[in-house]
């Protein structure tokens, strides 16, 4: 049966809302994610979370009691509270009405069959978690094989990076890697490099593709550095009509995997 928590003090209270720092995350193997989306989405691909803290109000909704049965039946511990908790855990003044905390999961490069998928996303040193987010929701939409974050990336299980992916966190496979492993363990198989850049004058309409194919996008403020342009295959452009020189990274990201996934007879 859910126990109940009402205090501020509680020392699982402050435990949990701990997990919105990064070196806590690291120190606990934990992150937190919220919404009833998420969790029920989470739930169907067998993740359970260890806690599920949720709002009396909704203890009666179907989903929210799958939650909290699946949660017993794994021996973790569902947990009745109030808005306000909800709202010290996630940091939201509107919280949702359910929080769940996860054992963090990630894979390896030499977990990944390239066989899997004809598009695979890259992304080297982004900053932004609402990118990283955007772009773990493209690779579900296309059906990526996994992300691959090359270098030092925000950490994918930082609250906001979960809430922007809308649970796509749990269903695209994430490696994060340094990037002279992972161009040594592309160089190994089949598979295309392709980085988006300015300093090239292919059109990514124009560009051949050839599968399985690793979009690699840079970061934010700077792009790819030179040496990992000049190791990729192909370099594309997006064209810029107007003033600005370029596209945020995510949008720049789902704009070329849907070109590429047409390319591949599946757009």
């Amino acid at each position: 049966m859910p126990r109940t928590i009402t205090a501020y003090s509680n020392p699982l209270v402050k435990r949990v809302q701990g997990l919105r720092d990064k070196r806590h995350r690291r120190e606990e193997g934990l992150f937190l994610a919220e919404g009833l989306r998420i969790l029920t989405e989470a739930l169907e691909t067998g993740r359970v979370p260890r806690f599920l803290f949720f709002a009396a109000a909704s203890a009666g909704h179907p989903l929210v009691r799958a939650l909290i049965d699946a949660v017993e039946a794994d021996y973790g511990e569902a947990i009745e509270t109030t808005p306000d908790i909800l709202s010290k855990l996630s940091g939201k003044d509107n919280p949702q009405a359910v929080v769940g905390v996860f054992d963090m999961f990630e894979t390896t490069l030499d977990a990944l069959d390239r066989a899997a998928a004809p598009i695979w996303l890259v992304a080297e040193r982004l900053r932004d978690p609402g990118n990283l987010g955007t772009i773990l929701r493209t690779g579900d939409a296309v059906g990526a094989g996994a992300l691959i974050l090359v270098d030092e990336c925000v950490d994918p299980f930082s609250t906001e990076a979960v809430r922007a992916s809308m649970g796509a966190l749990f269903t695209v496979p994430i490696v994060r890697t340094p990037w002279t492993e992972f161009i040594a363990w592309l160089r190994q198989g089949p598979g295309q490099l392709v980085g988006l850049s300015l300093q090239t004058e292919e059109g990514y309409r124009d560009a051949p593709y050839a599968a399985p194919t690793f979009l690699l996008t840079g970061n934010e403020a700077q792009g790819l550095p030179e040496d990992y342009e000049a190791a990729c295959d192909l370099l594309v452009k997006l064209p810029m009509c107007g003033k600005a020189d370029s596209l945020n990274a995510a949008v720049a990201t789902a704009v070329m995997a849907y070109e590429v996934l047409a390319r591949h007879g599946r757009g």
